[in-house]
This record gives C-alpha cells, sequence and structure tokens, in this order.
C-alpha cells in the first residue's frame, strides 16, 4: 500500500499531461505542415518525464497567428532511462529526477541533467546551421521539459528569442549562476506555473525567479488559480502573443 501511495504522483504527472493534450487536440482543427525549408522561426518544444514528442504535438495547432505560417515545430522524445522517483523502472526522461513531488529543496542531478542539456543543445545548433536565426529560436517545455529548457538556454553560448517553462523548477545549484554565459543572459523567459499543482510544488516554480534575477535574467512570471500539473489553454494562449511579440511581423 506504501508504494502505490508513492506512486500515485508518477501516475497524477501522466494523466493529467495525456489529458489536457487530448482536450487541445478536440478543440482546434489540424494545420498543414509547412516545409522546413520555409521556416524563418523554430519551436522547440521539450515534454515532460513519461510522455512522448508526438503526444504533444497538438499544442502547435493553438499557434494560429499570421505569424506563425513559417515556423518549424520540433517535438523530440525523451530516450528511456531508469527513474529514481519511479524506483529505478525505466521511462522517458531527459534527465534522473530523485523525487515527487518537486519541492524548492528537492535534490539534483547536475551531471545527468548536463548531457540532457548537451543534447538539447546540439538540436539548437542543426536548426541554427540551417539558416534559422538565433532570436526567431524559443525553447518551452512543461515540467521535467521546463527544467531542461531553462538548464539548456543559461547554458546556451547564444541569445535565442525566448525560453518558456510550464511548471518547471530550477534543476540545479546556484552555483550554475558562474557558468552562464553573457550571452545566454539576454534570452528572455516566460514561466508559468498552476497554484494547485501538486507535483511539481508552486514553491519550486516560484523559486526561479530570484534564482534568474540574481543571474541577471529576465523572467516573466505568471501563476494560475486552481491549475494543476497540467498545461491550460490560457497559458498556451499567452505562450503564443508572447512568442508574437518577439518575431517579426509577417508579411
Amino acid at each position: 500500500m506504501n508504494l502505490w501511495l508513492l506512486a500515485k504522483p508518477i501516475a497524477v504527472l501522466l494523466v493529467t499531461v495525456s489529458s489536457t493534450i487530448f482536450l487541445l487536440l478536440l478543440s482546434q482543427q489540424n494545420q498543414s505542415p509547412r516545409p522546413a525549408s520555409m521556416a524563418r522561426s523554430f519551436v522547440l518544444w521539450l515534454h515532460g518525464l513519461g510522455d512522448s514528442g508526438p503526444a504533444n504535438e497538438p499544442i502547435k495547432t493553438l499557434f494560429t497567428s499570421p505569424e506563425f505560417r513559417n515556423t518549424k515545430w520540433s517535438f523530440p522524445s525523451a530516450p528511456s532511462n531508469p527513474v529514481t522517483c519511479n524506483y529505478g523502472a525505466r521511462m522517458p526522461s531527459w534527465f534522473d529526477i530523485g523525487e515527487i513531488p518537486v519541492t524548492a529543496n528537492s535534490p539534483n542531478n547536475e551531471s545527468d541533467l548536463l548531457k540532457a542539456v548537451k543534447s538539447v543543445h546540439k538540436m539548437i545548433d542543426k536548426e541554427i546551421d540551417a539558416g534559422t536565426n538565433p532570436s526567431n529560436v524559443f525553447v518551452c517545455g512543461f515540467s521535467q521539459g521546463g527544467a531542461l529548457t531553462l538548464a539548456s538556454v543559461l547554458l546556451y553560448p547564444k541569445t535565442l528569442g525566448g525560453a518558456a517553462v510550464f511548471s518547471g523548477w530550477v534543476p540545479f545549484s546556484s552555483s550554475i549562476i558562474e557558468q552562464i554565459p553573457p550571452e545566454a543572459k539576454r534570452t528572455p523567459i516566460l514561466w508559468s506555473h498552476g497554484i494547485a499543482d501538486r507535483t511539481v510544488f508552486l514553491e519550486a516554480g516560484q523559486a526561479g525567479p530570484p534564482f534568474l534575477e540574481r543571474a541577471g535574467v529576465n523572467c516573466e512570471f505568471k501563476a494560475y488559480p486552481d491549475l494543476g500539473h497540467s498545461i491550460s489553454n490560457e497559458e498556451l494562449k499567452h505562450l503564443e502573443s508572447w512568442i508574437k511579440a518577439r518575431l517579426p511581423s509577417s508579411s
């Protein structure tokens, strides 16, 4: 019985993410994919623990503004890895997580995290090498993917268009501040968190802005009442406006 109680947050995590994406899919019409060669902007979306990239693809159907006509989207899937908070069982995971729920004082596995950061940097480098301006590159992520988003943009050697963290946390100690390149400090960050989140506590999210302020990074923090560990349409519509304001006007 005790094992079941401990494992329950993992089930909650998977169910809330899946149900959110399913509802988004039902509420939006399909859009035709844009050729990658025409992309002048790039959105990289990093999913949460136990999820997959394809399951999150319906998110892009919300972004209907003209500014997104030539946007390339990427929804990679994390490799299958043993996860400590899941009793060592293997599941899609960007890096190891020691405990669920995540609090402001939860332990971090920085060495494992930095391996995942290198993988994300390769994805960004590939797109920039293909011709996309770094100022038009946006990295977004939910939960574990949000924590990885934060780490990836803070350690990237160029200024990007922006980063969006949904229900994430700071996955490393304050000593990392000394390693943040000056260019990365100019990348703006949007941080959204549900007040009713019982998987990644609000306190973990609220620790983000003070951390970023000490690092000299601009962060907009938005807390959503009654929202648990999930992504709402309201959050994504705000993200659309936030990214749109940082993209060149559509011709």
